[in-house]
Formats: C-alpha cells, sequence, structure tokens
C-alpha cells in the first residue's frame, strides 16, 4: 500500500514494519540490560500500544508480567490535552519495577497523568518506553527512558494507532498528506469481457490515458524486442507473463506518456507481487491507485465470447479452448488474490458485466464517479 484513505482523510506510507522491527528489538535490548534480573511488568496504555505490547513481550527473553491502562487524550486527529482514566492497574506493585510501554509521546500529557496514576503504588522504580516520540511538541519536564523512534510533529497511524477508530491494524505506520488529485484506475476482470472497449470508453468520458497489457505486449512482440520475445514464449503457451518482465514494460510505459488526469490499467496487475511494486512505482510519483473496477460475468458466456473472437482475431490464445480454460485458471488462482489486496485498502468493486456495452459503462461510471 501507498496511500489510504479512512474516512474523509488520506495517508501515506511513512515507516515501514521492518523499521518499526528494528526499533522494538533496540528497545528490548536497552529495557533487558536493565530489568534482566529481576521480573518486572510491563504496562501498555491502551488501546494504541497492543501491537507494540505484543511484539515487544514476545521479542523479551526474560521473566516477565504484562498488564494494561487505558487512558484517551484524541479526538480525531487532533489532541484534547484531557485525559480520562478508563481502565486502572489492578496488580499489587509495591516494591516492583514497572515499565510503563507507549505507542507514542507527543505533547507529554497522557506521560504526565501516567506518573500521577503510579505516584502512590510504592515502587521500586518506574521507567518509561515509547515506540515514538515527537521531540517538537514534547511540553513536559518529564524522563522517557526509552524511545524507539523519534518523528516529526505530523498525525500517524497504522501499528495500533488510529483516525476516529480505523487504521490500527495496519503493520507499517502512514503519515497525514493531502488527497491525491490524478485518478489512477485498475480495469479487471477474465479474458473476453470486453476491458478493453469499457476502457476506450471511459478513458474519453474521464479524458484519462489507458494502458493495455495487451497492447504493450503485442507493441514489444511485434517489434521483436528481447521483452517481446519472452513474452511471446509464455503467451503462446497460454501463460501468464512472468512479472518482472511485465513490470518493466509498464514502468516504462507510465514514464514515456505526458501529464494526464490519471491512468486505466487494463490487465495490470496481475498478481499481488505487481500490485506491490506498481504501489511502490506510483508512490515515487507521489500517486495511488483509485480503485480496482473488476468487471464480472459467467464463465461459460466468456468462454463462447473468445471462441467467435478468435475467428476474426488471428489470436492463436482465442482459438484453442483448450488454451482459454488455462488462461481463466491462472487468472481465478493467481489473479483473484488481488481481490483481497484491494479491499483490505477499501478500493474493490465488482460491477454487472452482462447487458448491452452502454449499460456497463454506465455501471463503472457510477462506481468511477465516487472514486
Amino acid at each position: 500500500m501507498s496511500i489510504i484513505k479512512l474516512h474523509d482523510k488520506y495517508f501515506k506510507t511513512y515507516i515501514s514494519e521492518d523499521k518499526i522491527t528494528k526499533a522494538i528489538q533496540q528497545l528490548v535490548k536497552e529495557v533487558s540490560e536493565d530489568c534482566k534480573d529481576e521480573t518486572p511488568i510491563f504496562i501498555g496504555i491502551l488501546n494504541g500500544s497492543f501491537m507494540f505490547v505484543a511484539d515487544f513481550v514476545r521479542e523479551y527473553n526474560y521473566n516477565c508480567e504484562v498488564s494494561f491502562v487505558k487512558l484517551a487524550s484524541y479526538q480525531g486527529t487532533n489532541s484534547t490535552g484531557k485525559i480520562k482514566q478508563l481502565v486502572g492497574i489492578n496488580e499489587d506493585l509495591e516494591g516492583r519495577t514497572v515499565v510503563i510501554l507507549e505507542d507514542i509521546i507527543d505533547t507529554g500529557n497522557t506521560l504526565q497523568e501516567i506518573y500521577e496514576i503510579f505516584s502512590d503504588k510504592k515502587l521500586k522504580r518506574l521507567k518509561i518506553a515509547t515506540l515514538f516520540f515527537k521531540p517538537d511538541v514534547f511540553k513536559k519536564e518529564l524522563p522517557i527512558d526509552y524511545i524507539g523512534i523519534s518523528i516529526p510533529d505530523e498525525f500517524i497511524v497504522g501499528y495500533g494507532l488510529d483516525y476516529d477508530g480505523l487504521g490500527r491494524n495496519f503493520s507499517d505506520i502512514y503519515q497525514l498528506t493531502t488527497k491525491p488529485t490524478i485518478k489512477n484506475i485498475l480495469l479487471f476482470g477474465p479474458p473476453g469481457v470486453g476491458k478493453g472497449t469499457q476502457a476506450d470508453l471511459l478513458k474519453e468520458k474521464y479524458n484519462l490515458i489507458h494502458i493495455s497489457t495487451g497492447d504493450v505486449f503485442r507493441s514489444h512482440i511485434k517489434k521483436e524486442t528481447e521483452l517481446g520475445i519472452l513474452a511471446k514464449s509464455y503467451i503462446d503457451k497460454g501463460n501468464l507473463v512472468p512479472d518482472d518482465v511485465t513490470i518493466k514494460m509498464l514502468k516504462s510505459v507510465v514514464n514515456s506518456i505526458p501529464q494526464s488526469n490519471g491512468i486505466i490499467f487494463d490487465g495490470f496487475p496481475r498478481t499481488k507481487a505487481q500490485a506491490i511494486a506498481l504501489d511502490e512505482f506510483l508512490e515515487e510519483k507521489g500517486q495511488t491507485i483509485g480503485g480496482m473496477l473488476t468487471i464480472e460475468v459467467p464463465t461459460n458466456l466468456l468462454i463462447a465470447r473468445l471462441l467467435e473472437r478468435g475467428k476474426t482475431s488471428g489470436r492463436s490464445d482465442d482459438q484453442d479452448e483448450h488454451k482459454i480454460l488455462n488462461r481463466f485458471n491462472e487468472y481465478f488462482t493467481k489473479t483473484e488474490i488481488l481481490k483481497e489486496y484491494y479491499q483490505t485498502q477499501n478500493k474493490y468493486f465488482g460491477v454487472d458485466g452482462v447487458g448491452e456495452i452502454s449499460d456497463i459503462t454506465k455501471r463503472l461510471s457510477n462506481v468511477f464517479d465516487t472514486l
């Protein structure tokens, strides 16, 4: 994922899962050096810290106990500055070392409340560990013992952090960003659904660029480029062209087109690896995928369409029912996994593809207008 939409706001990839993991490993190393000779109690601050606490404790290789306290200080993307304790600590903490595991420390209001909560618990010592820290807005003269990653004062979501309830489940951290102005759309469906026809109609209606994977392949094959010859060897067998070949072709095309309102990708990506590569490629350009629109038609109707098309198209993969069935198998076993990929981003839309061309265009346009 590169840019996601939660409620009315957009967020772009900011801190990767790998970087988060490394930060947690370093925090665990520092805490272990201080606490390995005793049994500390780690206390997570809910809701945001639940993922951090789980990964931290799994990484910690010494005796420990775990508990939680729930505080609230955010509404939307702004800190209210008012702390309300919702759930307290029930354990007897007298003489114990307590390590608070915070997901993020910004103004320090929550941290001050934490110190007040534990001030009368007769602890042996109180330690504070935070995964993320915003030094630019930290207003309190309070000690923070362990810091994972220092970040600017930008609103973030993911890895337990939310925007009005959404976004906690993402493994990466996303940063608040502006709404993308370029509309890039994926047009999907099994062979024979009429993606090319609909793409041509939609590109005129919305002033977009239409990039067809099939057209790109055929251009390379006709010119007998190195990539074209390689792609043809797979197409002739009814197989999908390998990801690395397809990605190289599409990148070259996208980089060569003029500035536009966006792109309709017809037949690309076809695998999850291609989808991830496309997200990363567009992210470099400050763009994202607006939605995956899938034209849905029963398989038996599509087979009949392809065999009829093969009588005039000259395409070898349209003239052999065995090859057609192989293409459908390739589509449903490899490409349909993309449905789940884009559903997790709230970007998947199924559209009925049976009926007159104009009716199908209208259905697609109704979805298109909401993106």
